[in-house]
């Protein structure tokens, strides 16, 4: 499976058009007109990915389903159409597991601190039962999760001050994180003091030093600049997050079996080369952030895992998540708390 280098993948996001009509039924021509929004660009490999699948269900239905994509929040924010997709207003959306959380509680199960040492573990979890008890919680809520989940990638800490590389270095921590109560609770843990900030006020936040640090997949550092205010990145990997492709159970039970097979195979297939295109769009960003100035380390996850063990933070989230999910998430990662 070849994989999109980025300047293939900004070439190809020309092609996508940024224009989509409202979705429509009509059902004498027998043809579907179905929305799917996302909070990305078009030039992020979801898009480019998602497209590919949308052209090929268009041309094997014959043009009786056809997916119009939205792209970089065109629909609003992953709150609106997270409320769109559960009302049918909206097809199909592809939130984080974290945004999902107020819906499902145990979806951010695959976001614990430090569980997952690499890709191995995270696939072998999603594709297999932790990933099937996720999806049957979510179909109880209303809505449909394909099969496969599209990268996010793993979470890695940025400082302006001093590389992060052991748990001491944690201590007091003026942190930016997402707003969610699993990040928080990971850094406190870690003896941190974490922010939560919507993301669009992390470079002001950074260069005025009202945090000194963040954290986010490489990507996201790198289009979002924030190697002009942060010099240090330290690959942690504390935390892998995925994009979970969701469809609006009002709507995909509407669909005739045979369009939600060829939809599901073709979206399930894309999602496998996004995964590839994620992975080496890593590494090239690594190189890039490295000629921008910025200094990299690799920290032992080892110390940090025990901090957070003896601060009770994996026995707290397993009693959120409950035994079962928990007990599913360490037959992949092994021992946690």
């Amino acid at each position: 499976m070849s994989a999109i280098g980025r300047r293939g993948l900004m070439g190809a996001a020309a092609g996508l058009s940024l224009l989509a009509m409202p979705a429509v039924q009509t059902k004498a021509a027998k043809k579907y007109i179905y929305k799917y929004g996302n909070n990305l660009p078009l030039s992020h490999p979801l898009n480019i990915r998602s497209h590919e699948a949308a052209e090929r269900i268009k041309q094997k239905s014959n043009g009786e389903l056809e997916i119009r994509i939205f792209p970089n929040n065109q629909l609003g924010g992953d709150t609106d159409m997270l409320s769109q997709v559960r009302s049918g207003a909206l097809d199909f959306f592809t939130p984080s597991a974290l945004v999902i959380a107020t819906l499902v509680p145990v979806a951010p199960i695959n976001a614990v601190g430090f569980a997952f040492p690499s890709y191995k573990e995270v696939w072998a979890a999603m594709d297999g039962d932790l990933g099937g008890f996720i999806r049957g919680e979510i179909e109880k809520v209303g809505l449909h999760m394909l099969e496969k989940v599209w990268d996010n990638g793993f979470r890695q800490m940025t400082c302006g001050s001093k590389p992060i590389n052991s748990p001491d270095d944690m201590k007091g921590l003026k942190i930016r994180v997402p707003v969610s109560p699993l990040a928080i609770s990971l850094f406190e843990g870690l003896s941190a003091s974490p922010t939560s900030l919507q993301f669009s006020e992390v470079y002001t936040a950074l260069q005025t030093h009202v945090v000194d640090a963040q954290e986010n997949p490489l990507p996201i550092v790198q289009t979002a600049k924030l190697f002009e205010v942060q010099k240090y990145a330290s690959i942690t990997n504390h935390m892998w997050d995925g994009y979970l492709f969701i469809a609006s159970g009002k709507t995909w039970y509407r669909l005739p079996k045979e369009l939600q097979q060829l939809a599901a195979d073709e979206l399930n297939a894309s999602g496998m080369q996004q995964r590839a295109d994620i992975a080496a769009l890593n590494d090239s960003v690594q190189a890039d952030l490295q000629k921008q100035g910025m200094t990299f380390n690799k920290p032992d996850p080892a110390p940090f895992k025990e901090a957070l063990r003896k601060s009770g933070f994996y026995a707290q989230w397993k009693e959120k998540f409950g035994e079962k999910p928990w007990s599913l998430l360490e037959k992949y990662v092994g021992k946690l708390g």
